[in-house]
């Protein structure tokens, strides 16, 4: 057991995080029999077997009774698109019952509070043919298979996702397909993949298929209090960059602290790298700067959804008081309520809990770091840690204390955010996300430099074409 506060508000069991959890090997080998059907595709399925263990799957649920007629009419190569919208509910059933598992399995490790659900119905759409031609771009890539795709199928949706993206309540659908279409065209043809990669492409598929339905719009109240951000995770590609800021939230009324993230995503040249990409985020979260100083926030009416998510605006938040992340770890986060999940997000994917942990051996260098607790091991992700800060696996592998995520791919893993390490015999904190607001330290100022100097090179270009 871990001690997760020294003012004795509690303790984290990593025990909990190394026994098996009753059931999920089962749920897992169900969507993994489906997504063998999707791979050669639902026209005429060669392995019904998959279709059958869904159903059954779901047989003691509102489900049943539709999924059970589209296992039957998908079988039969008589299948249209309300029934693969059936499918596609039941395969996000059954991930949202891991989900579900392997969330509250976290919960009891942490023992801290957990949120009260607040989903809300469906509600009617202003674009049903929108949603209706998605819909039918995704049938069509069902019927195909992933076997079967090819560059005239993928093409298909070039069309649908211009128009999704000039619809703002759609936008969420829209980056979606676009970036999946984008995926499928750079794997065509299907028939020559040596390798499908049939569980992410399942998930891609399903959930755009549900967001093709009417859906309620968040939940949004308002928030007035002391924000104290514990980390960053940073995630980027060729062409974006987003950074999720994990915080705990002191209410002005004095209720219970509760966790809440804020989010900023922004496009990005693939020119433009390492801590560069702050300059990027810099403009559309004041946050990043509070983070960089080691500062709190107080914040006046913003924006929340029941799910923990702050709508950032910087009107509503002003820099406060110095707050150190781990102080913050130690003695307000083992009171944190856990907000509870919203239905469609309900996918041990995007489990991302924020923990503390210390009092641990590690094992492995830092290639390969895992955290040792009275027997048990906890696998840490070094490789998860961005470019764009000072932290690095050689600071996690000499670490006493951490601040990290806890996300579940197959078993339990931890992502750091921040540790506490010895540094020329004295404790100091090194964070993933220390040169977000800005930094005087060398290698950040160079990579700031470097990136400076390629925004400047891609701007003179641009202006040259618009004027030629």
């Amino acid at each position: 057991m871990v001690p997760v506060d020294q003012g004795g508000g509690g303790l984290m069991r990593v025990d909990l995080l190394t026994d098996p959890i009753a059931g999920l090997d089962e749920a897992l080998a169900v969507v993994d029999a489906f997504d063998d059907v999707l791979v050669t595709g639902l026209l005429r399925p060669q392995k019904i077997a998959g279709l059958t263990e869904l159903a059954d799957a779901v047989a003691g649920s509102p489900l049943a009774a539709r999924v059970a007629e589209a296992a039957e009419k998908t079988a039969a190569g008589a299948a249209g698109e309300e029934h693969f919208v059936s499918l596609a509910a039941a395969r996000t059933a059954v991930f949202g019952s891991v989900h579900d598992a392997v969330f509250a399995r976290l919960a009891e490790a942490t023992g801290r509070p957990q949120g009260e659900d607040s989903t809300r119905p469906a509600s009617a759409t202003d674009s049903p043919n929108l949603l209706a031609a998605a819909r039918s771009w995704l049938s069509d890539l069902a019927r195909a298979g992933w076997q079967g795709i090819d560059h005239d199928l993928i093409s298909g949706s070039a069309q649908v996702i211009s128009a999704l993206l000039a619809e703002p309540s759609l936008r969420r659908l829209a980056v979606l397909l676009d970036g999946f279409a984008a995926e499928l065209a750079a794997s065509c043809p299907g028939a020559a993949l040596e390798r499908v990669p049939a569980r992410r492409w399942g998930d891609l598929w399903s959930r755009a298929m549900i967001l093709t339905l009417p859906m309620a719009a968040p939940e949004v109240g308002t928030v007035t209090g002391r924000l104290l951000p514990l980390g960053v995770d940073l995630l980027e590609h060729s062409t974006a960059a987003q950074a999720q800021v994990h915080a705990v939230f002191e209410p002005e009324d004095g209720t219970a602290p509760r966790l809440v993230r804020a989010n900023v995503t922004v496009p990005k040249p693939d020119t433009i790298i390492g801590a560069g990409i702050w300059q990027l985020l810099r403009p559309h979260l004041s946050l990043l700067t509070a983070i960089s100083e080691g500062r709190s926030m107080d914040l006046a009416g913003m924006p929340v959804t029941a799910e923990g998510d702050l709508l950032w605006q910087d009107e509503h938040a002003r820099l406060g008081e110095p707050a150190d992340a781990f102080s913050t770890a130690r003695v307000v986060l083992p009171k944190a309520v856990t907000p509870a999940v919203a239905p469609l997000d309900r996918h041990p994917v995007r489990i991302a809990v924020p923990v503390f942990l210390e009092g641990y051996d590690i094992e492995g260098d830092e290639d390969e770091v895992t955290f040792l607790f009275a027997g048990n091991r906890l696998f840490v992700e070094t490789d998860r840690i961005p470019a764009a800060g000072p932290l690095t696996p050689k600071a996690v592998a000499s670490s006493s204390a951490c601040i990290g995520l806890i996300r579940w791919d197959g078993g339990f893993r931890l992502q750091p955010l921040a540790v506490e390490t010895t540094v020329r015999k004295k404790t100091t904190a090194v964070h993933a996300g220390a040169w977000a607001g800005g930094t005087t330290d060398k290698a950040g100022v160079k990579a700031e430099k470097a990136a400076t100097d390629a925004a400047a090179v891609l701007r003179e270009r641009a202006g040259r074409l618009l004027r030629k």
